[in-house]
């Protein structure tokens, strides 16, 4: 095996591998068009084939649609639009509709995480399905969809009202449907997201307070509490943000331990951050490149390739699953790395991880990105079907953009060459 510096030149600006890109770009598009609009409203989860799920689910009925796969959808056919892809505009109106009309509580005002048959089969206010509502919603004023503007002021109230908590400078994590407290959990990986989305929202609107919260949240979650752990990310805090070692409630969004992906998924967007808020702050890209660093040494699996899902506190593997988003964050946070920094590793991690997507994740036969190599099988699967567009659409076009803002940002600004 080579060791991807050899020839001296980047695959990110290779014509073939551009055109590659989006080849698997558009393939991934075409597996996620044909079945998942739900005429109930939302988008069904797909199986393997790219099938509805329809299996009864957790609450009765058919699998409840979740508030983050819905305006994951919205925000992806926007891509897509910007693209000059056709057809996106109906998957877009389908999502912005049904957050509308069947996330939003008309009553309490904010957002629930799941809707069934009956109406809402999770009632909870998350900050996680609330960052993507934001996402939605931005990528959706880029586009100019009429009812961006209507959404974006409410959950932006929502946010300001609800969530965010000045005196910490992060965002709260969860209410019941009336707005009471449940927990005084607090969690790193939404305000992740919020960091993601809040950018998209000051590029949407110009307004500099979307991109004052990011900058004030990612200094907490990783300046400070990353930056305690050694470089690596921690999940779970209390209400004054002091890490519970021991939270594990079971749930593949909560995992015990530290999340390599959500290292790699944060230096991209640290850096997308530095270039937004004109690389005035240093700590910015320091912390990037310790993240990678600590990220790829702990958790690439160096016999059989693939990212290890979770850690332990002492940095071995805890879930050994090898799931493709932390391979897709991988990959734009090495693309980013290469295009700034520019150091020989990063073009050696980015083709690394390509080599294992292409070989063990691209589902040549039936479409879409496998959620684990096959050869997995005899560990618990975390996820089923395919559930997800979001994370692979975004590594296959973050390689062609500037570094300089959001996918929506480069492609209606500067489009692909």
């Amino acid at each position: 095996m080579t060791d991807g510096s050899s020839n001296g030149r980047k695959w990110a600006g290779l014509a073939y591998h551009r055109a590659w890109l989006l080849d698997q770009a558009s393939g991934l598009f075409e597996f996620f068009e044909r079945d998942s609009i739900d005429p109930r409203g939302g988008f069904h989860q797909l199986d393997n084939t790219g099938r509805p799920i329809l299996r009864e689910g957790s609450h009765g009925g058919r699998p409840a649609r979740e508030i983050h796969a819905t305006c994951r959808m919205v925000h992806c056919f926007a891509i897509g639009r910007l693209l000059g892809r056709p057809g996106t505009d109906r998957f877009i109106d389908h999502g912005m509709e049904f957050i509308w009309t069947s996330h939003r509580d008309r009553v309490n005002g904010g957002y629930f995480w799941g809707i069934g048959d009956a109406g809402p089969s999770d009632p909870l206010k998350q900050a996680y399905g609330h960052a993507f509502v934001l996402l939605a919603a931005s990528s959706a004023k880029v586009v100019g969809h009429p009812d961006a503007d209507r959404l974006l002021a409410d959950v932006s109230e929502v946010l300001h009202t609800r969530f965010w908590e000045a005196d910490r400078g992060a965002f709260a994590e969860e209410f019941a449907a009336d707005w009471s407290p449940i927990s005084s959990y607090r969690g790193q990986n939404s305000n992740m997201h919020m960091t993601e989305a809040l950018m998209a929202a000051h590029e949407a609107t110009g307004d500099t307070s979307y991109l004052e919260m990011a900058e004030s949240a990612a200094t907490l979650v990783i300046r400070r509490l990353a930056a305690e752990q050694g470089w690596r990310v921690a999940e779970h805090f209390d209400e004054a943000w002091k890490l519970d070692r021991d939270y594990a409630n079971g749930d593949v969004f909560r995992p015990f331990g530290t999340t390599p992906g959500h290292s790699l998924e944060w230096a991209r967007l640290l850096l997308q951050l530095w270039e937004m808020t004109g690389r005035r702050a240093n700590w910015l890209p320091e912390a990037t490149k310790a993240l990678f660093a600590q990220a790829t040494a702990d958790s690439w699996d160096s016999e059989n390739g693939g990212f290890f899902y979770t850690l332990d506190w002492s940095g071995e593997p805890s879930l050994r699953n090898r799931l493709w988003w932390p391979c897709a964050e991988g990959i734009g946070a090495a693309a980013f790395l290469n295009a700034i920094d520019g150091a020989p590793e990063y073009e050696i991690w980015y083709r690394r991880i390509w080599d294992f997507v292409a070989g063990k994740l691209i589902d040549q036969e039936n479409g879409g990105w496998r959620t684990e190599p096959e050869e997995s099988r005899r560990l618990s699967k975390l996820f089923d079907g395919k559930p997800d567009l979001y994370h692979a659409l975004q590594a296959c076009l973050i390689p062609l953009l500037p570094t300089a803002g959001t996918i929506t940002h480069g492609l209606l600004n500067e489009g692909l060459s």
